[in-house]
């Protein structure tokens, strides 16, 4: 089965829709599949779930979603540096399910490995575990977390091979194979495609059988969240 499109825009065609849940790799700017999700943006699908690490910068990533109020909930560890995301919340117009970081890592690794529910001690005694199951092992008390199978998950990826093997670039890898593993379907932006069998096998960082549709940004704007320059001297 072909899983290479031509555009963004066919990618999602037939697959994302109003109601979903969707999942988008990313931290910060670093890593986000931004054709994919200014892609989303032009489609103008809305009362969307989004699950990702934050929600990007006011104008750009997925801060264009909540421009043109297409999400009603997020689920992220992070909402820093976004002033319509701080602006929706507090007005009661975005819903917000706050979530530590490394649960939320766990959440969508657990989603795709088949695995329901999980315990942890992270946000024991906090808001985190409010109206959650807990349990005592060996006289620690853990909190049960519920894991996290998105409709759609989309990726940033670095290359894949036409199977849709993939390899990420460095830090870009960040929640991206997670993301990826978690969705029922999983469609990734890469810079670039190799035929079948170009990849060493030792490269691959995530099997095909995770992936259903891959579309080509050979030239990402890849923003820096925040540039820091030393003062001149």
């Amino acid at each position: 089965m072909e899983k290479v499109y031509a555009s963004a825009a066919q990618a999602l065609a037939g697959v994302v829709q109003d109601g979903q849940t969707i999942a988008v790799g990313g931290f910060g700017l670093c890593g986000i599949p931004e054709a994919l999700i200014q892609a989303l943006h032009d489609s103008k699908v809305g009362n969307l779930t989004c699950i990702s690490n934050n929600a990007g910068v006011d104008g750009f990533g997925l801060g264009m979603l909540l421009q043109t109020r297409q999400v009603k909930k997020m689920i992220a560890s992070y909402v820093g540096e976004n002033k319509e995301f701080e602006r929706q919340y507090l007005a009661g117009e975005l819903e917000l399910e706050f979530t530590p970081q490394g649960t939320l890592a766990e959440k969508l690794r657990a989603g795709g490995a088949g695995i329901p529910a999980f315990y942890t001690k992270t946000g024991v005694g906090t808001i985190v575990a409010e109206g959650k199951e807990t349990k005592v092992f060996d006289g620690q008390t853990y909190v049960m977390e519920r894991s996290l199978v998105p409709d759609v998950s989309l990726v940033k990826a670095y290359i894949a091979d036409r199977s849709g093997n993939l390899v990420f670039r460095k830090t870009a890898r960040n929640f991206n194979p997670n993301v990826a593993m978690a969705g029922k379907v999983t469609i990734v932006e890469v810079e670039r495609v190799v035929e079948k069998g170009e990849l060493d096998p030792d490269m691959i960082h995530l099997p095909g059988i995770y992936v259903h549709r891959i579309v080509i940004n050979d030239a990402p704007e890849k923003r820096i969240e925040q540039r820091t320059l030393r003062a001149t001297q």
